[in-house]
């Protein structure tokens, strides 16, 4: 790796989100935040869901969060790159491996999973005090698990983004993104699914899962998670495979 040339990148694409703040705040924070206010604020305050919701929703939503943004911000830049701008060859004549290049778009991507999982929390706060109660008892394995989830998040864009055309990008939320959300956890725990076993079996499957539970089981720990050492291991296992299968696509995509 050339030091100088990577962190060169790494600036350049910290300018770019510098410069596109407030879109970028939007296409973040706006989706989540909404269902902060409705089912945390609105159904709890209507008196349809319980006021302990308030304090199970929130990681799920800092896990969705840091997924939508850890996708997008690889994702996106990369169809566009390879397909319309062909941006991606200028980067490619940097004096570095190939690989290198991608694991600065997912190091990037990381960067900003990890900002919009931060943001969050305060946001969420503002709009669900009073009720909300978290509790960092192990602030170590809360940063590990959030390190594991931008990766994860930040590596699915980057096999995504080597994958998808441009053409097809609707169709990528529809089939890929969208199950992903609504069978990961992110508004219930994985406990509630036990009166549908074969379905509580399959959406391990699913990484969000990990995700949403480990930040639970590390924000809300008195709420029923999964084990911590599940969650570690499902994290690393997803992130590992979807790292590997990221650059062998950006690598093919290159040469091509």
């Amino acid at each position: 790796m050339n030091r100088k040339a990577f962190l060169a990148m790494l600036a350049r694409d910290a300018h770019v989100a510098r410069r596109n703040f407030v879109p970028l705040l939007l296409q973040t924070f706006l989706q989540p935040l909404m269902f902060v206010f409705i089912f945390g604020r609105v159904m709890v305050g209507s008196g349809y869901m319980p006021p302990e919701y308030k304090s199970l929703l929130l990681p799920g939503i800092m896990a969705l969060s840091m997924v939508g943004a850890g996708i997008w911000s690889v994702a996106m830049p990369l169809i566009g790159e390879f397909q319309f701008t062909h941006e991606i060859e200028d980067r490619l004549l940097a004096p570095m491996d190939i690989s290198w290049v991608a694991i600065e778009k997912v190091v990037a991507g990381m960067l900003q999973a990890l900002a919009a999982g931060l943001t969050v929390i305060p946001a969420g706060w503002a709009l669900l005090r009073p009720g909300v109660e978290l509790s960092l008892q192990a602030p170590l394995t809360f940063v590990g698990v959030a390190l594991l989830v931008a990766l994860f998040s930040a590596s699915g864009g980057l096999v995504l983004g080597c994958s998808i055309g441009q053409a097809h990008v609707g169709l990528m939320f529809s089939l890929v993104v969208a199950p992903m959300i609504f069978f990961g956890c992110t508004y219930y725990p994985w406990s509630a699914l036990k009166n549908f076993p074969i379905l509580q079996n399959a959406v391990l499957l699913n990484p969000l899962v990990y995700a949403s539970e480990g930040l639970r089981g590390t924000l809300v720990p008195r709420f029923p998670h999964l084990s911590l050492l599940a969650v570690l291991a499902g994290l690393a296992f997803f992130d590992v495979l979807l790292l590997a299968a990221g650059l062998r696509q950006f690598h093919r995509k290159a040469v091509d």
